[in-house]
């Protein structure tokens, strides 16, 4: 039978010993990498033997191992048969679909294709974020640093825009927890808020040659603008996206939500452990979250320390901020510094 190309064999039963054969030998060296080094992160990461020999691997260890890592290698073979890179990020993004309880989505069925790039998500969360913003006109994705929020976002946007399926992209985000300190700052206004934006500039430079995004932005086609710049307006034929949307007030992501235009996306990204704001006041993230649930139309993408595909010590140090946080809220329930009970008092 047939594994995404590589033919294979087995007895019946639970599988402990499974044999792999790949039809493409000229892809196999980027396959079991430079000295066999993917195949021994598979290894590693599910306990298995695997044994390659010309274009056959052998895969031994315990039964539901032994099919995740069936899994993996169809998944990186189908990368290669599609011309994908595959590297040391791509076997860990391979091994957490593949190890994810749920259902495991195809990542090759999803690439975003940007000027300098092809994006492919590396968690079966990153995988239901892009189609969560296929299928809807507003999404709201909810997570720590370092999970492809805004990334991914800005992905699809670039996307949309090098098709011509939408005429421009705004992106945004709060500047300072209160416009007016922008004014003690020197400079220009662009200058005083360009700092709070970088990310921003950042993701689009990973997508765009550099003389792109300057034309880009200079013609209006990308516009990058703190939230105090949205009132008023209305955002039709656009990618529009908010970015650390938890530090908006619930006045200011009405008014935000409420400029999408005609033919217009919205994605807003957010981590509600991450508040700024003052003590007492409600965040308008988690305030859109409880006023728009169920509402048609609404997507919600909730992240978690998992789907951390930045260092690995990141997603560490995210777990052990949440239970640190969890310990401290059995204690003193009301004394939540990450923006939640805070909004008791509100």
């Amino acid at each position: 039978m047939k594994a995404g190309g590589a033919k294979v064999a087995a007895s019946t039963g639970e599988i402990r010993r499974l044999e792999l054969e790949f039809d493409d030998n000229l892809l196999l060296a980027d396959l079991f990498g430079s000295h066999h080094g993917n195949l021994a992160r598979i290894e590693r990461a599910l306990d298995v033997t695997l044994n390659a020999r010309g274009n056959h691997v052998v895969v031994s260890g315990d039964p539901q191992a032994v099919a995740a890592a069936r899994k993996v290698l169809d998944d990186l073979y189908l990368r290669l048969r599609r011309r994908l890179p595959v590297g040391p990020e791509e076997v860990a993004a391979a091994l957490r679909m593949a190890t994810h309880d749920g259902p495991k989505p195809d990542a090759t069925e999803q690439v975003i294709h940007t000027r300098k790039r092809l994006i492919t998500p590396r968690t079966p969360n990153q995988a239901a974020y892009i189609q969560a913003i296929d299928d809807y006109e507003l999404v709201i994705g909810l997570g720590p640093a370092g999970t492809g929020k805004t990334y991914l976002a800005v992905a699809k946007a670039v996307e949309r825009l090098v098709r011509g399926e939408v005429d421009r992209i705004v992106l945004s985000r709060p500047a300072v927890e209160a416009g007016e300190q922008l004014g003690f700052l020197p400079g220009t206004m662009r200058e005083k808020v360009d700092p709070y934006l970088r990310p921003l500039y950042d993701a689009l430079h990973d997508m765009l040659p550099p003389n792109q995004v300057a034309r880009r932005l200079e013609s209006g086609e990308i516009e990058i603008a703190p939230l105090a710049f949205m009132r008023g307006r209305t955002l039709a034929n656009a990618f529009v996206i908010l970015d650390e949307a938890q530090n908006t007030t619930a006045v200011q992501m009405k008014m935000f939500l409420t400029r999408l235009g005609e033919n217009a996306r919205m994605v807003v990204t957010g981590d509600l452990t991450q508040v700024d704001l003052p003590r007492g006041t409600r965040s308008g993230l988690r305030d859109a979250i409880d006023v728009l649930s169920g509402i048609e139309g609404v997507g919600v993408m909730t992240f978690t320390e998992r789907d951390v595909v930045r260092h690995p010590l990141v997603g560490r140090i995210v777990r052990a901020y949440d239970q640190a946080e969890s310990r401290r809220r059995s204690s003193a329930p009301y004394e939540s510094t990450d923006g939640t009970d805070r909004d008791r008092d509100a």
